[in-house]
């Protein structure tokens, strides 16, 4: 049987901030601090949930969790900015440009080739700003 994992409300933000940190360095600050203005809630949220909560879970490691992210967003077909975001998070927690690749070509077959055409732009942006 699984045991669900009940973490530490109070350190839900801070597994947040470091998990973020390590995944998407100064690129997921910047996303943090835009929401500062608008809706410091929802930045917390961030933090708290996706970051604090599931990213922080021990039954899959960075890079694993960050190859699901990639082909869920190119599968969305409508989420370039928070692709770019996590393609770049792929190659802060060891994914290869190839890898990233291969994963967008693979979205070909349940996603359809537009999906995979637009996550393969989105890549190449990506691998031309950062580099190699």
């Amino acid at each position: 049987m699984l045991q669900s994992s009940k973490p530490n409300p109070d350190d839900r933000y801070v597994r947040g901030q470091r998990a973020l940190a390590e995944i998407d360095g100064a690129a997921g600050q910047a996303v943090i601090d835009a929401l500062a203005d608008i809706a410091p809630d929802f930045a917390r949220y961030v933090l708290e949930f996706p970051f604090g909560d599931i990213y922080s879970r021990p039954g899959l490691d960075l890079r694993s969790r960050e190859i699901a992210t990639i082909a869920a967003l190119a599968a969305l077909g409508n989420a370039a900015p928070q692709l770019k975001v996590h393609i770049r998070a792929g190659l802060n927690v060891g994914l290869t440009q190839a890898e990233i690749v291969e994963i967008l070509i693979q979205m070909a077959v349940y996603a359809g080739f537009p999906a995979a055409l637009n996550g393969l732009f989105v890549a190449r942006e990506v691998f031309a700003s950062k580099p190699a």
